[in-house]
């Protein structure tokens, strides 16, 4: 065991300022890594289970292999992680709108650095998620079968207000022409289901079903929830 509290590094940028934090949490006994964007917390290790479910759900709706997916979202490389955990990913392409994010996996400041950045299937790539999915080919000249977005808390409590915009008819139809046929777009939120939302997605895909994650709360107890949208292309 190390300090009971440390930062490990600490950033000016446009969007903020951004911290990586490590300390030592003595209800669950172990070292629980942070990001911060200014006061606003981001993401944590102590609470990873919404990012897994967001792999497993996607990649659960797909068949076969060599499967090419896009994350958006590094942060703490947790939704990352469990993509690779699947024999069938042939390629992984994460995007991070923060270089810094990027920089500690390289350096291996957080505890999936080293996976990530050593798995030669992996490409973390520093660019702005939201003009890449609002561009035909922007992530690259092929199509994916997945792309798997956690980067605002919800579709309608965004980090950034020029994401906003994302979450309508047009850029998702943009983004889903970058996808293959019988492909997978989910979502991450923290909110609970938005049925309207649903709907869109279904409207735009071709079917879409949000998904109530549980989990244990290990600071006030009980049971926490996240949401996953599933979307899927004709």
């Amino acid at each position: 065991m190390g300090a009971l509290f440390e930062e490990l590094d600490w950033r000016p940028t446009a969007k903020g300022a951004i911290s990586l934090r490590r300390r030592r949490d003595p209800l669950l006994g172990v070292d629980v890594h942070e990001i911060k964007l200014d006061d606003e917390f981001l993401m944590s290790s102590a609470w990873t289970a919404g990012e897994i479910e967001l792999a497993r759900l996607g990649l659960d709706a797909l068949d076969g292999t060599g499967l090419d997916v896009v994350v958006g979202g590094l942060g703490l490389g947790y939704t990352a992680g469990a993509v690779l955990d699947r024999p069938g990913v042939r390629s992984l392409i994460v995007v991070e709108a923060l270089a810094e994010v990027i920089e500690w996996h390289r350096r291996r400041l957080v505890p999936l650095g080293e996976r990530l950045t050593a798995d030669e299937r992996c490409r973390l790539v520093h660019g702005d998620f939201f003009a890449m999915a609002g561009e035909p080919s922007g992530f690259g000249p092929q199509r994916f079968h997945a792309v798997l977005l956690d980067i605002d808390h919800s579709p309608r409590h965004v980090l950034d207000p020029g994401h906003a915009s994302f979450y309508r008819r047009g850029p998702l139809s943009v983004l889903a022409a970058q996808i293959h046929p019988g492909g997978v777009f989910a979502l991450w939120s923290n909110e609970p289901p938005d049925d309207d939302f649903t709907a869109l997605l279904a409207d735009v895909f071709a079917e879409a079903d949000a998904h109530v994650v549980e989990f244990a709360n290990p600071v006030q107890g009980g049971t926490a929830t996240n949401t996953v949208y599933v979307a899927r292309t004709p």
